[in-house]
């Protein structure tokens, strides 16, 4: 069997950790029992924990060294990389400019953002070489180009890992999502959330560091600092911590996937909140995290997975174009 046990289990919440290694490298048996503890996780939490992932810890340290270095940089020089477009999704947003959000309509969410901005600011990152969406990397800087592009490798190649197993999982064949993951339209967000003072929280009990949302693509690698503070709905109704556990990659499903599996797969709401209090000081350290966005081939057509639908189970969703209907989400965040 696959080990696996609980990274979170709390008000009805199971998250499961799970050594991926026994999928990458494990017995038939080991790869499908891992592949289904995968799919289970994502059935019923819509999170799952991973252990044991191909990317080095020295690599992924290199990584935040960088990020916070870049954040470090004077505001002038992160606006002058400023994201533009939904249709690009790529450069620096300034602090307050993203509101995450459940609401569709862009008034809406101007309003939410209005009464408590996210507390966070980010750099995004898309593949090199899309045509008419080119990164804004810094002139002065190759070094974090050269960090983010090998990082960004290592991520595209853990989402189709992942995507195979969610595969196995449902009696599919193994290479059923290479297709639509080879290409690697995903994002890289690396993302700091400043120093902040506690009473920032108490003052305004709506406010938050990242507002519930889900997410809008297939998967999301989500790589944490020690800081903590994510949290993510349990059937309850309740927000429960998702806390940092070292050596992990939190994994959440994403709504597109969810669509595509005929919900039999959640995108489970989640947020980023008050961490818990330092032991002195009236301020919050600054957190940092990685989060990569998966996506289908923006090309492709998504419609919804054979054996998910039928025998007394409907057919939920029309088929959708995978960038069409990010772009959409897109432009409704900011």
């Amino acid at each position: 069997m696959a080990s696996s046990t609980s990274a979170v289990n709390s008000n009805n919440l199971v998250i499961p950790l799970v050594n991926f290694s026994h999928f990458l490298h494990g017995t038939p048996s080991q790869r499908l029992s891992t592949a289904q503890a995968i799919l289970h996780g994502f059935q019923t939490a819509g999170f799952i924990y991973l252990t044991h992932t191909p990317i080095p810890p020295s690599t992924l340290q290199t990584t935040f060294k960088t990020s916070a270095s870049f954040f470090s940089r004077s505001q002038p020089y992160k606006e002058a990389l400023g994201w533009t477009t939904p249709e690009s999704n790529r450069g620096y947003v300034s602090h307050g400019r993203e509101k995450v959000s459940t609401l569709l309509d862009k008034d809406s969410v101007a309003a939410s953002r209005a009464q408590a901005p996210d507390l966070k600011e980010s750099f995004e990152i898309g593949r090199e070489g899309a045509e008419g969406a080119p990164n804004n990397w810094p002139d002065d800087d190759s070094e974090f180009k050269g960090v983010m592009t090998g990082f960004f490798g290592l991520c595209k190649e853990l989402h189709v890992q992942v995507m195979r197993a969610i595969a196995v999982g449902m009696g599919l064949e193994e290479g059923y999502f290479d297709g639509y993951t080879d290409v690697g339209d995903n994002t890289l967000r690396l993302l700091h959330y400043p120093e902040v003072k506690k009473d920032v929280f108490a003052k305004n009990k709506m406010q938050v560091r990242a507002g519930e949302h889900t997410d809008y693509g297939s998967i999301t690698l989500l790589f944490q600092d020690e800081r903590g503070g994510l949290q993510v709905k349990s059937p309850d109704g309740t927000f429960v911590d998702a806390t940092p556990i070292p050596g992990t990659v939190v994994v959440n499903a994403g709504d597109l996937l969810a669509r595509w599996s005929n919900d039999t797969i959640k995108s489970t709401l989640h947020r980023v909140v008050e961490p818990p209090a330092p032991e002195e000081g009236d301020v919050h350290p600054p957190r940092y995290s990685i989060a990569y966005f998966c996506n289908p081939n923006f090309e492709r057509r998504i419609e919804a997975i054979e054996g998910t639908y039928g025998m007394g189970r409907e057919r939920k969703y029309e088929g959708i174009n995978s960038g069409e209907y990010l772009v959409q989400r897109l432009a409704a965040t900011y």
